[in-house]
This record gives structure tokens, sequence and C-alpha cells, in this order.
């Protein structure tokens, strides 16, 4: 009898401890792979390349959490709707123009290849943080075409 007491009193002391550690540890910390919006500029870019071709390009953007991608109401009711092929990003033709800058002064063999893709990119990610209010995290080129 005494030894059952003793065997339930060590199998409840180390339930007990299991248990404590459970739920003590810390809690693991999710993390996102994109840390915030992704906002696809809505109209392609159709632009000529220094080398006499030319590219067809879609854009996207990772915005900061805080980052609003619809224009302020201003006044009366709901904000004016942007012109055609235009998003709601506040500055999105200053954007629009910066991407067609940087990719007018490449050749194609360098938009074709990943390092030169990585270079674009982060020469507009660049030039939208010096030039531009809107929080940008990266710059997403989501399709492209060298022609």
């Amino acid at each position: 009898m005494r030894k059952n007491v003793v065997v339930l009193v060590l199998v409840a002391l180390i339930a007990g401890a299991g248990a404590a550690y459970t739920f003590a540890k810390p809690k693991k910390e999710v993390r996102h792979k994109i840390d915030g919006a992704v906002y696809v500029l809505p109209k392609e870019f159709l632009v000529n390349l220094s080398d006499g071709r030319y590219a067809k390009m879609n854009v996207a953007l990772v915005l900061d959490h805080g980052q609003p991608t619809a224009v302020e109401a201003g006044g009366h009711g709901a904000p004016p709707k942007p012109p055609e092929g235009f998003g709601t990003l506040e500055q999105e033709a200053v954007i629009r123009d910066i991407v067609t800058d940087v990719v007018t002064n490449i050749d194609g063999d360098q938009l074709i290849r990943t390092e030169g893709r990585e270079r674009v990119k982060a020469e507009i990610l660049t030039k939208i943080r010096r030039t531009t209010d809107v929080r940008t995290e990266d710059v997403l080129i989501t399709d492209v075409a060298v022609q």
C-alpha cells in the first residue's frame, strides 16, 4: 500500500512538472514571411528599353502596415474616383513615373536576368523612399515580358 502511494505521488509530481513546463515556456512568435500589405499597381507597364526592345510588366509594392491604400475622403462623401488604370494608392502617379524612368534606362538582358531585376527593384525602392511619402517595404515585379 505504501509503495502505491509513493508511486502515485511521483507520477503526480512528474505530470505536474510537465504541465508547468508546457504552460510556462514562452510562446512562439508568429512571424509573417511578407510583413505588410501587397498592393498591385492595377495598370501594366509597357516601356521602351535602352536597347530598342520593349518590356511589358506588372509591378506590386509591399506596403508598411500603416500605409493607407485609399485616398482619404475630402468633405462630402466618398473620395473622387482615380483615373482609368490607376488604383487608390496616394502618389501612385509618382510611383509609376519612377518605375518608368528606371526601367527605360536599362536594356532587355538586364530585365530578363534575376540579378538585373533585383538591381532594378532595389533602385525603384530607393527612389520611392527618397521622393514619395509612400512607406514601401519592397518592390515586386510580378510579370515581365521583353521583346
